[in-house]
């Protein structure tokens, strides 16, 4: 527990450090140009960190998802988890999706922004076209397992992953060597993966500084009752998972909290999820989650579990509408809202995604494009609450299946498992050669 702490604080002192020597940029060099060049030298390191992070998911998915699948057994088994799993994600999602809308309604951040509104012609320069219903349930099956790997579709990798862990199974003892091998291979990609992760501190503190050194805090004062409106929501849909996990975990779920707050703070810095996906796997790990329910349940919630970024599309749609000044009715917010369920699912792989919805939400719903320059300053701030969410939620979802399958240990069991896994890693450390 202590090397969890250790790394926790390590985070927080990295974003900390960051916030200052950003600042110290920004305030040096007033010439927004040369500001964001030097950020832009800054950010390499951070860059370089979630370069590292997506070339070890692809493997990393593929190879835990599948031999979970492979120790499930039959078809029926993963069937019914994937039932339970996707279940669940709709409920978030749903409940995700009102809070938005509930929030937004009640709190009415875009009324009397007190900013100049952006000219209704002008475009935000994102694809709107990308997210229909036919596009996602084409973009579900790969052309190409190799295709799917090289561009790190996660959802592709899920989808041939399950075919591959059911085949496995399927086979039994003709299998045995292969499911080994590929065994073998999620323990090497979690290795390199614990490399890659003593540059998580400097990967924060370079993502930091690189964002203040261009838009300074002043950027802040100016959205923060917007900032300050998200943030209160983002609270409450963080009580209402912990909530549900209390509801299913029992006092059990605030050791899961604590487990995750590295996960968390990681995902918050670097506003990307897809980097506390190992540290996660490695939290579920210890509180007892059996990595066959993990491994199966965590890449699936990364394309249909992304609860942040699902209560931002609500909440920021209705925020620009507020701006100009355009009522929707109840029944078009949640016309709105049921639209955004389906263009939603599968966004994990597409940059920016919660923007390129949204830009293709307004256009729907006459909602002048244009609205979305109002927010595009600060939603780097507003991507780290999203993706932190987002690790809670995914999180949270894997301990509750597991229980419903009987496949989370015990308390006691937990805690051995987690006394041998530092075992280990304290072995490695003193003999990594050997490791």
């Amino acid at each position: 527990m202590n090397r969890k702490n250790s790394a926790a604080i390590w985070i927080l002192i990295a974003m900390l450090v960051g916030i200052g020597i950003g600042y110290m940029i920004y305030s040096s060099f007033p010439d927004r140009k040369v500001a964001t060049e030097i950020a832009g030298y800054i950010s390499l390191v951070s860059d370089v960190f979630l370069r590292l992070i997506k070339m070890v998911i692809g493997p990393l998915v593929f190879s835990t998802l599948v031999v979970g699948i492979a120790h499930m057994g039959d078809a029926a088994s993963v069937g019914r988890v994937f039932a339970k799993a996707l279940g669940w994600f709709v409920t978030a999602s749903l409940v995700s999706l009102l809070l938005g809308l509930f929030m937004s309604n009640l709190l009415r951040p875009g009324e009397n922004l007190g900013l100049p509104l952006p000219d209704i012609g002008a475009s935000a320069n994102l694809a709107t076209s990308k997210f229909t219903l036919k596009d996602f349930v084409g973009h579900m099956v790969p052309r190409s397992f190799a295709e799917a790997m090289t561009n790190n579709e996660v959802l592709q990798i899920v989808v041939f992953s399950m075919f591959f862990g059911v085949a496995l199974a399927a086979l039994g003892d003709k299998a045995k060597i292969l499911v080994g091998a590929i065994d073998q291979l999620s323990h090497v990609m979690l290795k390199i993966t614990g490399y890659v992760m003593k540059l998580a501190p400097l990967a924060v503190m370079a993502a930091m500084a690189s964002t203040v050194a261009v838009n300074g805090l002043t950027i802040l004062l100016k959205f923060a009752v917007f900032m300050g409106d998200f943030y209160l929501s983002l609270f409450l849909l963080w009580g209402l998972l912990a909530a549900a996990g209390f509801l299913f975990l029992g006092p059990r779920v605030l050791k899961l909290l604590a487990l995750i707050r590295e996960a968390f703070m990681l995902s918050f810095a670097t506003a990307s999820s897809e980097a506390a996906y190992p540290k996660i796997l490695d939290a579920l790990d210890r509180f007892g989650v059996k990595r066959k329910i993990s491994s199966f349940v965590m890449p699936m919630g990364y394309s249909f579990n992304l609860d942040g970024s699902m209560m931002y599309c609500t909440f920021a749609t209705l925020f620009i509408a507020q701006a100009y000044n355009i009522h929707l009715s109840l029944g078009t917010q949640l016309t709105m809202l049921l639209v955004l369920m389906l263009t939603s699912k599968g966004m994990a792989g597409v940059p920016r995604a919660s923007l390129v919805v949204i830009a293709a939400t307004l256009n729907q719903f006459g909602i002048p494009e244009a609205g979305l320059l109002l927010i595009l300053g600060v939603d780097t701030f507003l991507d780290m609450g999203r993706s932190a969410t987002n690790a809670v939620g995914n999180s949270i979802a894997s301990a509750v299946v597991a229980k419903w399958e009987g496949e989370l240990l015990s308390e006691a069991d937990a805690e051995a498992n987690a006394a041998r896994l530092d075992t280990e890693l304290d072995a490695t450390i003193a003999h990594p050669a050997e490791s």
